[in-house]
């Protein structure tokens, strides 16, 4: 008498949902057990064969003088990287030609007949952190987002707690991490951020912006702060290296004392600054410019 009970299955051969009567069914037909029997006999054929092969091939390793990389580290039963790490090291010698490595089996053999004795590795003692950076000072002197900080916290599994509201990083975590500052990346001689040319130039930061795209001046990217090239900018902004120690351009003025072009304009001719032209741009000289707009003084 055959089973009422039903069971829905899946087969393990075709995948095709089926109605078994016992729980033991694993094919929803004759044809899919056949071929499933087929299938495990074939793949333990290939198998029992690439064991056979295996071992012929360790005997065949075992009679070379000489053994590659991959040969050596299934001998003494390391990875390959591990064993090219013991060649980096010397703890290994070796012989390199031209794409080839061969490390000699009597030298491994030697190795192991002169071994020293084991010596076991001391425990290291946990020391207590002392020195912090908070998140605000993490941000600034490495010029990385917030996002970013939490990021590689989490990857890199930096100490933290939290202190009067404030999150604190360990900082020798931190500063082997992020590595240098952004400040110290950047040669200051050679490049501007975008508050330094806005503050020397007295330009927002959209003209500055603009300007940068019309003229293509070159800039970069270091962490998350943009410098321009100085050169180039001072170039745009009408700065001649010739006559930077005795004159203003127009821009360096505006910049030097928070006017407009009009204001500067304005007390140049009123008190009859000396001016210059060169290359068609108006350069101010500084002295005057500095006794007439400069911190009054009582004598």
């Amino acid at each position: 008498m055959s089973s009422t009970i039903e069971f829905q299955k899946v087969c393990e051969f075709c995948g095709a949902s089926f109605t078994a009567r016992k729980s033991s069914t694993r094919y929803c037909s004759k044809r899919c057990a056949e071929h499933a029997y087929k299938q495990r006999k074939r793949e333990e054929h290939v198998a029992s064969t690439q064991k056979t092969l295996d071992a012929k091939a360790s005997e065949d390793e075992e009679k070379l003088l000489f053994l590659s990389p991959c040969q050596c580290a299934r001998l003494i039963g390391v990875s390959t990287r591990t064993l090219y790490r013991y060649l980096e090291r010397g703890s290994i010698p070796c012989v390199q030609f031209s794409g080839k490595t061969f490390i000699s089996r009597a030298v491994l053999d030697e190795m192991f007949k002169s071994s020293s004795p084991y010596i076991k590795r001391e425990t290291k003692t946990c020391e207590p952190i002392t020195e912090f950076y908070t998140s605000k000072e993490v941000l600034e002197k490495f010029g990385i987002g917030n996002s970013w900080l939490y990021k590689m916290a989490a990857k890199h599994n930096i100490p933290k707690t939290v202190s009067r509201g404030k999150t604190l990083w360990n900082k020798k975590h931190i500063d082997r991490i992020f590595g240098k500052s952004a400040v110290e990346e950047v040669n200051k001689d050679e490049w501007y951020t975008v508050d330094e040319v806005c503050t020397k130039f007295g330009i927002k930061k959209e003209a500055l912006y603009r300007l940068v795209s019309e003229l293509k001046i070159t800039k970069q990217k270091v962490r998350n702060i943009v410098y321009y090239f100085r050169h180039e900018v001072d170039v745009a902004m009408g700065v001649n290296p010739e006559l930077a120690s005795e004159y203003y351009s127009i821009q360096e003025a505006m910049g030097a004392y928070g006017m407009t072009r009009d204001q500067i304009s304005y007390y140049v001719r009123t008190y009859k600054v000396p001016r210059i032209y060169h290359d068609n741009r108006v350069y101010i000289e500084r002295a005057g410019l500095d006794k007439v707009l400069g911190i009054p003084k009582i004598e």
